[in-house]
């Protein structure tokens, strides 16, 4: 805990002494990842008449249908809205104080609902303060932590259809605490951020439990060749058509203390706490319609299983292992885009009994027709599942999604 500590003290150091440039970029976003940064427009905007106060409203929409075949089970088909959420985003009294609000109502998003939990609507509530000097952004609430790329990228700005596989068991989502951002990105020179957040460690909307375990994040961005256009690190894909090849290359580090969940901040609940640390890294290069981004991603706790107090032959353990996530695509002129995607996840040995390890291969065409906010996407994913016991499962689906939104 003590150099967990450390580390965080370090990270607001370093931060502090950070110095401006009179060539960084001016109009400098926040960079939440609660915001639509794919979004080209102000979506449904309102300012009072004195300016005291300003609202802008937006929506998303994902419908799909996908046909499924697994390994010893009926060949199916689902029907479903994906995601639908709704967005708030403003200021009150004066720019410097914004607010952020992001709610979800799609049964995908707000999962099963189970007596004693909440219900899960509330993806984001945060309130922001940019100081004059815009550079620096201090959030209190609930919203995504700076943790890996993909997660980090708006569900409405990816290539495919959803998130690699290593995102879905490694990655640390939303979180209610503090976060403090320093945003130093130049258009065509070497730029940076410094990202730090220290929150509750149980995700959103958890109020099952309480404790004295904080987790803590600290998250570094390098842009060796300045900063993309339009965001463009904040959405998969050149559509922005990169004149000048770019490169973003980031690293994030996470502990989260006396965790309670099997997935940190997602996942069941652990019949013991564990100390859960996670270390993610990132590269993205863009250049003339052409797109590639890796990343890795582990998580580890010195202890993975915890037993029941009441009954040791009663288990559950935390998502253990790493994983590796390669993906490619080129943005046609006519805005079709075709995309190859693979992934590896390998599962701690502690744990190889309960799970398997797993190779995705992914292929995808997109046509975008309004950018990420009108888009078709169809999808082909295969799925080879190698279990402890010699087992081996292939699974696939082909799936057809229409994203909207402002």
């Amino acid at each position: 805990m003590k150099n967990s500590i450390l580390f965080f003290l370090i990270s607001l150091s370093f931060l502090s002494f950070a110095q401006e440039s009179n060539d960084s970029i001016s109009d400098n976003d926040l960079k939440l990842a609660a915001l639509p940064y794919y979004s080209y427009g102000k979506g449904l905007g309102i300012t009072s008449p004195d300016s005291l106060f300003q609202l802008n409203i937006r929506f998303r929409m994902q419908n799909r249908v996908s046909y499924i075949q697994a390994d010893g089970e009926d060949n199916r088909y689902e029907a479903q809205i994906r995601r639908l959420r709704l967005r708030f985003d403003g200021y009150v009294g004066n720019p410097q104080f914004l607010y952020v609000i992001q709610l979800s109502f799609a049964p995908g998003d707000v999962g099963v609902i189970e007596e004693g939990d909440n219900i899960n609507i509330i993806r984001d509530a945060a309130v922001i303060y940019r100081p004059n000097d815009s550079k620096w952004s201090f959030i209190f609430g609930q919203t995504k932590l700076p943790g890996n790329r993909q997660r980090v990228n708006s569900s409405g700005a990816l290539q495919l259809t959803d998130r690699t596989i290593n995102n879905a068991k490694f990655n640390i989502d939303r979180d209610f605490g503090f976060q403090a951002y320093y945003i130093n990105e130049k258009k065509n020179k070497f730029s940076y951020n410094l990202k730090t957040a220290v929150s509750t460690g149980e995700g959103r909307n958890w109020t099952k439990t309480s404790d004295d375990g904080v987790a803590l994040t600290g998250k570094f961005e390098l842009f060796p060749f300045g900063s993309f256009k339009k965001n463009g690190y904040y959405f998969e894909g050149d559509i922005a058509r990169e004149e000048t090849p770019k490169l973003l290359l980031s690293g994030a580090y996470h502990q989260n203390n006396r965790a309670v969940r099997t997935q940190g901040q997602l996942g069941n609940e652990l019949f013991a706490p564990r100390t859960i640390r996670a270390i993610f890294l990132d590269g993205l290069v863009k250049y003339n319609g052409w797109s590639f981004m890796t990343a890795y991603m582990q998580r580890h706790a010195n202890e993975l299983i915890a037993y029941n107090p009441l009954d040791l032959t009663e288990s559950n353990y935390v998502y253990g292992g790493f994983g590796m996530d390669y993906q490619m695509s080129y943005v046609f002129p006519s805005n079709y885009e075709i995309i190859g995607r693979y992934s590896t996840q390998n599962i701690d040995k502690e744990i190889e009994a309960f799970t398997p390890s797993t190779k995705q291969y992914s292929l995808g065409v997109t046509k975008y027709i309004w950018e990420h906010s009108l888009k078709l996407q169809t999808e082909l994913t295969y799925n080879d599942l190698d279990y402890f016991s010699g087992t081996n499962k292939n699974n696939w689906y082909a799936r057809f999604q229409i994203e909207i939104g402002i």
